[in-house]
């Protein structure tokens, strides 16, 4: 008799398409930039505030979502986070002054999507715990894919409808790929937890207090940090900055699907290498990429650089972003992994959203991007430099107590 199919591909296709559509729409505000700029005669740091108001709940809702999916499982919050998901965004198609969209889209759509990536990517890692890179990467590369389809499907839908429509649409197809892909998640038959920090038995009451006074945590998060921070800025800025050099609004909706096509070979790519070369080593060459390619966007003015600058870049950013959940796991083993990776997630998110409004207010202040690409060039080099602080953890073990893996 055949065995039967490794349910765990399942669990994987389910996690890609849910993080495809939900962080592929967070990053379709910035396709919504000028159109709502000049719709409703907001400014870009106005609105880009809306993306650091996103991000900050979403950072926020990250640490419940990492916790509770370690207590009551995945499928749950998934679930409940695939309905805030889709009402937020057919709210904001309905939005009149700036307020309503800093709760339409700011609080309910990060509500949403906090519920996802952590809970997936940990419960990715537990159903492949011989290939954690390659897990973590599938998952992450939802990303690139998400970037890569809705950018341009959201033009097309402002060019073809208006603003207000496109909302809607994405918010119903939210419903439609989310719910049906959460009834599909299923905690791993075999997890357990990994020799390090948490080795013992996976818990719901592990003692946050441990976890955050440990320098591991800090300089994982903080790394972190100073990733998203230094490329949210050029990646959410892209469509307006193509435009501002005179490229049109469809090339320039692709030129950021491009960025998250190339993510995607960075993502999968870095997850294969760091399970084979070691993640921190994996790690500090990304970032060093990521870093050197943002002045490069100060040169680049035509049409074709922008694309061919975005392709690369787009390997660099993503080849990054899979490999702090594998760290996690390792420094502080599976049992907690939820609850530690939600924090770090937390603080990866303040970067993203400071990055995002700091490149609307710049370019309100000074005219142009060019002062985001040389700001975010320094926060990339110091990412670097923390990345290198990494020191394997000399903690005592958590003795913890038994629930669902997930």
């Amino acid at each position: 008799m055949r065995p039967a199919p490794f349910y765990g591909w399942v669990v994987l296709g389910a996690a890609f398409a849910i993080i495809a559509l939900s962080i592929g729409t967070l990053f379709t505000l910035g396709v919504f930039l000028k159109p709502i700029e000049e719709g409703m005669g907001w400014s870009r740091s106005s609105i880009g505030a809306v993306g650091l108001l996103n991000w900050l709940v979403m950072g926020l809702g990250g640490v419940a979502a990492g916790y509770l999916s370690d207590r009551f499982g995945t499928r749950v919050v998934v679930l409940v986070g695939g309905v805030l998901l889709g009402l937020g965004l057919v709210l904001s198609g309905q939005v009149s002054q700036a307020w309503q969209l800093y709760v339409t889209f700011g609080v309910l759509v990060g509500a949403g999507v906090s519920t996802f990536y952590v809970p997936l990517t940990v419960l990715a890692i537990r159903w492949f715990d011989d290939r954690r890179g390659m897990a973590a990467a599938i998952v992450s590369a939802g990303n690139g894919l998400g970037i890569m389809a809705l950018s341009p499907l959201s033009r097309w839908l402002i060019n073809e409808l208006d603003w207000r429509s496109a909302f809607v649409v994405l918010g119903d197809l939210a419903w439609l790929i989310v719910i049906p892909c959460a009834l599909l998640l299923k905690p791993s038959p075999t997890a357990a937890p990994a020799p390090g920090w948490a080795s013992g038995r996976a818990s719901a009451t592990a003692p946050v207090g441990q976890i955050l006074g440990s320098w591991p945590i800090w300089a994982i998060a903080l790394t972190h940090f100073a990733c998203c921070a230094a490329h949210s800025g050029p990646i959410f800025h892209l469509v307006s900055h193509a435009m501002d050099q005179g490229v049109g609004s469809m090339a320039a909706a692709s030129i950021l699907g491009v960025s998250g096509l190339s993510s995607i070979l960075g993502r999968v790519g870095s997850g294969i290498v760091a399970d084979r070369m070691g993640v921190k080593r994996t790690l500090i060459a990304m970032l060093a990429a990521q870093a050197a390619l943002i002045p490069v966007y100060l040169a680049a003015a035509s049409e074709g650089s922008l694309w061919g600058l975005s392709l690369v870049f787009g390997v660099a950013y993503g080849g990054v972003m899979p490999l702090y959940a594998v760290l996690t796991r390792e420094y502080f083993g599976e049992a907690i992994m939820g609850t530690a990776y939600g924090w770090v997630f937390f603080i990866s998110c303040i970067g993203m959203g400071l990055g995002s409004f700091a490149g609307g207010a710049i370019h309100d202040a000074l005219g142009s991007y060019q002062g985001l690409f040389v700001g975010s060039f320094a926060v990339g080099a110091m990412a670097v430099v923390l990345a290198a602080t990494l020191r394997p953890p000399a903690l005592p073990r958590i003795q913890t107590a038994e629930v669902r893996a997930a």
